[in-house]
């Protein structure tokens, strides 16, 4: 998926997405040509990883 379609899905503002990319803190981006791309399967395991716990 494009940055602007993970923004979307996350409900995140696009510059969120390309911050995120720079301090590589977000789910791992692709670069095609000059493009960021995301796959669903990393996007969901990043997802997965933020995860909050509340058992307690």
């Amino acid at each position: 998926m494009s940055a602007e379609e993970l923004a979307d899905f996350l409900g995140v503002p696009l510059n969120t997405v390309y911050i995120w990319n720079h301090r590589r803190q977000g789910p791992q981006a692709h670069k095609v040509g000059r493009y960021l791309r995301y796959r669903w399967p990393e996007v969901e395991s990043w997802l997965q990883a933020q995860a909050v716990n509340r058992a307690t």
